[in-house]
């Protein structure tokens, strides 16, 4: 797939730190429970860490309680769904549309949700913009 976004692997090496790339280039995962956006409630826009796209809205925002940033639905057009059998499992991986960023998996196990989906996010392959304007939030 053709993408928005197209840098070198020095140049992604050079923007993100050692864990970042790990996560959105290598298709890694951080340990659950450690994110700084996995409980947050702060009104904003969840963008990708790598390419500022904007993914997820916080008012798709849901604890879910695995662990990492929960969301039932992403911002239109901006995920990149792939097929998954990593690990001896069959899984949805979700991909930044705009650069191709690794940034979770999707699950149909958001019950209760509108859509019954949960987009499992990493949380370090995110950055909220607060609706305050009091400037980004890492995770």
């Amino acid at each position: 797939m053709g993408y928005d976004v197209d840098k070198t692997d020095a140049e992604w090496r050079e923007q993100l730190s050692p864990e970042e790339y790990a996560v959105l280039r290598e298709a890694g995962t951080e340990r659950a429970g450690v994110g700084r956006l996995t409980d947050t409630e702060t009104t904003g826009v969840y963008r990708c860490k790598a390419c500022r796209a904007t993914l997820f809205e916080s008012d798709t925002k849901f604890h879910s309680g695995c662990g990492w940033p929960s969301f039932y639905q992403p911002v239109s057009d901006t995920i990149e769904y792939i097929e998954d059998t990593s690990h001896g499992m069959k899984r949805v991986e979700v991909r930044c549309a705009g650069c191709g960023s690794h940034l979770g998996h999707v699950f149909p196990d958001g019950y209760g949700t509108p859509t019954g989906d949960r987009y499992c996010i990493n949380s370090i392959s995110l950055t909220l913009e607060p609706a305050d304007g009091s400037g980004p939030v890492a995770g």
